[in-house]
C-alpha cells in the first residue's frame, strides 16, 4: 500500500525559503503538485527513483526537489519564495515515460504553504 505524508509547510515572507518533506512508503516516482483556492492542481516537481528531476517554469531556478532513497524521503527546497506560490501542496507517487512524470492515484493530505508579508 502506498503511503505518502507531506511535512514542513507553513508561512514564509515574499523572498523567503521553505522545505518540505515527502515520507513515502517505499522507492517510487514523486511529484510534487499544488492547488491554489480556485485554481487547478498544478505539477512543480518530479523526481524518478535515479534522481532524474522536471520543473514547472514557474519555479525554475528557485525550487529543488531532491531525494534520499535510504529514508524513502522526498524534499522540495522553495526559495525565494512569492505570494503567488502560496498554494496547498502535495506529494504523488508515479512514473516517469520518456523523461515525463505521470502521476498515479496516491496522494498525500497535503500541507499549507502561504506566503505574505
Amino acid at each position: 500500500q502506498v503511503q505518502l505524508v507531506e511535512s514542513g509547510g507553513g508561512l514564509a515572507e515574499p523572498g523567503g525559503s521553505l522545505r518540505l518533506s515527502c515520507a513515502a512508503s517505499g522507492t517510487y516516482a514523486i511529484g510534487w503538485y499544488r492547488q491554489a483556492p480556485e485554481k487547478q492542481r498544478e505539477l512543480v516537481a518530479a523526481i524518478s527513483t535515479s534522481g532524474r528531476t522536471n520543473y514547472a517554469d514557474s519555479v525554475k531556478g528557485r525550487f529543488t526537489i531532491s531525494r534520499d532513497n535510504a529514508k524513502n524521503m522526498v524534499y522540495l527546497q522553495m526559495n525565494s519564495l512569492q505570494p503567488q506560490d502560496t498554494a496547498v501542496y502535495y506529494c504523488n507517487a508515479g512514473y516517469f515515460n520518456s523523461g515525463k512524470y505521470g502521476g498515479l492515484p496516491y496522494w498525500g493530505q497535503g500541507t499549507q504553504v502561504t506566503v505574505s508579508s
